[in-house]
This record gives structure tokens, C-alpha cells and sequence, in this order.
């Protein structure tokens, strides 16, 4: 699962633990959130993360 980084703060997401304090469940993937889904550090939406190069 790929791991996505807030470009606002540094904040990333990992599906394998999703957002618990936002009611996302662990294995929840990046393209399956909501839009209203924000970044839950400083608020950034969803458009402004990026995928973590693998490496």
C-alpha cells in the first residue's frame, strides 16, 4: 500500500493504519477517502499530498 505525504506539513498517511481519530479504518486506501477528507495535522486537502517514492 502506497503511503501518501501532506507537501503543507509532512503529515503521511498510511493506509495500513488509516485515521482512527477521523473514523478512517486501517487498509483504508489513499484514493478511497473522502473529498472532505483533510489532513489532520494542519487541514491541507486531499489535493495537496503526494505518493511517497517506494524504494
Amino acid at each position: 500500500m502506497d503511503k501518501w505525504e501532506c507537501i503543507v506539513c509532512g503529515y503521511i498517511y498510511n493506509p495500513e493504519r488509516g485515521d482512527p481519530e477521523h473514523n478512517i479504518q486501517p487498509g483504508t486506501l489513499f484514493e478511497q477517502l473522502p473529498e472532505s477528507w483533510t489532513c489532520p495535522v494542519c487541514g491541507a486537502p486531499k489535493s495537496q499530498f503526494v505518493k511517497q517514492q517506494t524504494k
